[in-house]
């Protein structure tokens, strides 16, 4: 064991340069890492996208450059909260909000990954106020192997993350595929380019219905087995998340069935991000309930294809036509009234059976990768526990 303070430097970044007149582009100056780009870096976006300074402003600042391989966290304010840990690429400036971690006698990706690990915000002591002290960051015991095994360590992980990212990079091409092949065979819905009738998704349909609201169903109601409730976070463009299970007893659902869904069938999200995402319910769902914001959505089956409708729901094209529909200040949605007034094209059924074939195609290959993808997170998480825990 080695205390963090001992074998790395400890430190906090330097105020903001005020003004826009301060920054420029990476070309003619070095990264100034705020605490807001953490975010956006982890996410990919390079460091010489951000805001840079140059040397002139560096200086009247009195900036301390830090070197590449320095480890980032939030050490105050909201920002903390989160627990975002990122490597720099390059030498950069770096905002008093954050803290520093610069790595002496240990090898900085093994560093890195300890503090992926054990995140930086349980050293939070009031989640009113959240702050990081320098001091107990350096007072952080941690396991020091040797060198060659930190980098072996090291070297481990990051081979499991270039697997998992190309895992994701391959489902989220396959989604892609779905969307262009969408357009492809049917023109955005706000053009309608072939000129397809309309009606709107109420005509369209043998039910839509919102979930009950108040004290119909409400978290006390929950239970930890019985009928599933489908929920907000149940429903993603294309999927259903099914890591978030909510029940309820049968007894409880006796007085809400008419609210009944099942397998196959649509449930459709009008509230987060983005307003509109719709998916299918899964297989091992026999049945359930909505719950509110949560559409269930039942088309005309001589047509409208289920596959075909939640394509059409998740174009960003649709989310463009509902646009003017979007209301609430804090939590926008939109209200299962305005939705039925959507209008929704109607291709030819036999089209429509063809891109549901392909769609149901691709989800079996999305199947095979998402399996891939969970067993491979789950060996990240097992050596993560076993070199950090």
């Amino acid at each position: 064991m080695a205390r963090l303070g001992d074998i790395c430097e400890i430190a906090a970044g330097q105020g903001a340069p005020q003004g826009e007149n301060n920054y420029c582009s990476c070309n003619e100056g070095t990264p100034f890492i705020k605490a807001g780009d953490l975010s956006d870096l982890l996410s990919g976006k390079s460091e010489n996208e951000i805001q840079c300074v140059n040397d002139m402003v560096a200086k009247q600042y009195k900036l301390k450059l830090y070197p590449s391989g320095s480890i980032l966290f939030a050490k105050s304010g909201m920002s903390c909260m989160k627990g975002y840990v990122y490597r720099t690429q390059n030498p950069c400036y770096i905002v008093s909000h954050l803290a520093i971690v610069v790595p002496n006698n240990i090898d900085g990706e093994y560093l890195k990954y300890y503090f992926q690990y054990n995140k930086p915000n349980a050293l939070i002591k009031d989640s009113a106020y959240p702050s990081i002290s320098l001091q107990d960051i350096s007072n952080i015991e941690i396991k020091l192997p040797s060198l060659e095994s930190q980098i072996s360590i090291a070297s481990k992980l990051n081979e499991l993350n270039n697997l998992i990212s190309l895992r994701k990079q391959q489902l989220s091409k396959l989604d892609e595929l779905v969307k262009s092949r969408f357009i492809e065979m049917f023109g955005d819905p706000v053009s309608n380019p072939f000129k397809w009738s309309t009606l709107t998704m109420k005509q369209a349909s043998i039910r839509l219905s919102d979930g009950p609201f108040g004290s119909n169903l409400k978290s006390e109601h929950y239970t930890h087995e019985g009928v599933r409730v489908i929920r907000l976070g149940n429903i993603g463009c294309g999927y259903f998340n099914d890591e978030d299970q909510s029940y309820i007893s049968q007894e409880h659902y006796e007085t809400i069935k008419k609210y009944t869904c099942r397998s196959g069938e649509i449930v459709i999200a009008t509230l987060g991000d983005p307003n509109l995402r719709a998916c299918i319910i899964p297989d091992h769902i026999d049945y359930g309930v909505n719950k509110s914001d949560c559409v269930h959505y039942v088309p005309k089956a001589e047509i409208l294809n289920n596959q075909f409708v939640c394509q059409y729901i998740n174009c960003p094209e649709t989310l463009s036509l509902a646009s003017g529909m979007v209301h609430g200040q804090t939590r926008s949605r939109i209200s299962s009234g305005q939705l039925a007034d959507l209008p929704i094209y109607l291709p030819p059924m036999d089209l429509q059976q063809q891109f549901a074939t392909l769609v149901e195609q691709i989800d079996k290959s999305k199947f095979e990768i998402q399996k891939s993808l969970e067993k491979l997170e789950t060996l990240k998480k097992a050596m993560m526990q076993k070199y950090f825990g």
